[in-house]
């Protein structure tokens, strides 16, 4: 089951940050995007950190692929994007590379933390979003994300942020999974 743990909601915000409810209560996390909408044309991102939240630097590999269709009815493509790796990074981690800031654009989707308070294993998450990018023909994007935090800290706070600019609306919601 999912229990609701926190709602953020998105107004002409920098990031959304989840500071608290991210401990030993569940082996899995998930954090929902709904209507995601930013100020100008940019990539999605993330970020965890393991000292609740003062810094968001925990080191990543990851790797992400994509499908995507215009909306015209060409360009069907199935794509790996290795720009939007990590490979040991603290940087933050790509969850759409580039959504639209159109009126009628947002993204969404989900991210799983698998068992972010052991202090034994390194951190997995695995991500999923659809969205629009603008583009001389727009794009229907599905972004696959998979990665791990190579850490042994707990993982206890996760932000959300644009490249650059605000995320102008939207929700994310954070459930523990029983």
């Amino acid at each position: 089951g999912l229990n609701l743990i926190s709602t953020q909601t998105a107004s002409s915000s920098a990031s959304l940050d989840f500071t608290s409810g991210i401990d030993s209560t569940y082996k899995e996390y998930i954090f929902k995007f709904i209507d995601i909408h930013p100020s100008a044309d940019v990539a999605f991102k993330f970020n965890f950190s393991a000292d609740g939240g003062s810094n968001y630097n925990v080191t990543k590999t990851s790797t992400m692929f994509r499908a995507y269709h215009s909306e015209g009815g060409g360009d069907g493509v199935l794509q790996y994007l290795t720009a939007e790796d990590l490979a040991q990074s603290t940087s933050p981690d790509f969850l759409h590379a580039g959504y639209g800031s159109d009126t009628d654009n947002s993204c969404a989707g989900t991210l799983h933390l698998f068992d972010p308070a052991s202090t034994t294993f390194v951190k997995h998450y695995i991500a999923n979003v659809t969205g629009v990018e603008n583009s001389s023909t727009d794009l229907c994007n599905v972004y696959y994300k998979s990665g791990y935090c190579n850490t042994t800290s707990a993982i206890n706070a996760v932000q959300f942020s644009n490249a650059s600019g605000n995320i102008d609306a939207g929700t994310i919601k954070m459930y523990g999974v029983t």
